[in-house]
């Protein structure tokens, strides 16, 4: 999809469908470098974590399925900031899918590369980035089309040199590496040219929600940001 969540689907055919799953890494998404996961145990939290990123120049976050707190935040995120783009993450059934899309999601995250979620996804025309660890599992998601991955966990499989192994045999595949990342490591990362964007907690920390600091989730949210367009800057100008 051109810019994720912003447009209808319920008259979009086959080809569009597919165009809406495969291109969820175009418009905010590469447009910050950065994916926020969060991990939330209060939903009366989203509202204002929501205003905390978008304060700090982020307009979208992934809410991780792994607390009872998880589909709510969803809910209000979608509700109480309206310019934010909210995705699922920690998909790993058709029946999450569901719920998460009915809770409001505008993409999903799963860690692996599941053929059910994918075929759920694109009857649905719903934006998904699956989970990849291998270039078997690359090349299985990008022969159904699939263009936006993510590289999980991303420090264990290897890293920066992993994604630089990739690059040659799949110049199509664009990757939203998770596990590991920090501010310290994200200059690293958002170097290289496959690379649509960086995800991982440290922006907006499970402990730093449950405590309410939200100012410091604006300066981490800021600094990321500023690390990325630096990042960028420097890329271009070496061209």
């Amino acid at each position: 999809m051109t810019d994720v969540g912003s447009e209808s689907l319920a008259d979009a055919g086959v080809a569009g469908a597919r165009e809406q799953m495969t291109n969820v890494g175009n418009g905010p998404l590469a447009d910050a470098g950065v994916l926020p996961v969060i991990t939330i145990d209060r939903a009366d939290h989203a509202g204002p974590l929501a205003g905390a990123l978008l304060q700090g120049g982020i307009a979208h976050a992934e809410v991780a399925l792994r607390t009872p707190a998880a589909a709510e935040a969803i809910e209000r995120m979608r509700g109480e900031a309206a310019q934010m783009t909210v995705g699922a993450g920690t998909v790993l059934s058709v029946e999450q899918a569901d719920r998460a899309v009915s809770s409001g999601a505008h993409f999903l995250v799963s860690p692996a590369l599941d053929a059910a979620i994918v075929d759920w996804c694109e009857a649905r025309s719903v934006p998904l980035i699956p989970g990849v660890a291998t270039p078997t599992e690359v090349n299985a998601a990008s022969q159904r089309g699939l263009r936006t991955l993510k590289l999980f966990p991303a420090e264990q499989l290897g890293g920066v040199a992993l994604l630089q192994a990739l690059r040659a045999p799949f110049p199509q595949v664009q990757f939203v590496p998770t596990g590991g990342i920090s501010a310290r490591n994200l200059p690293d990362y958002a170097r290289q040219p496959n690379v649509v964007a960086c995800g991982g907690s440290w922006i907006a920390g499970r402990e730093a929600i449950a405590a309410r600091r939200f100012a410091d989730i604006v300066v981490a949210a800021r600094e990321a940001r500023a690390i990325v367009r630096q990042v960028r800057r420097e890329r271009s100008e070496a061209r």
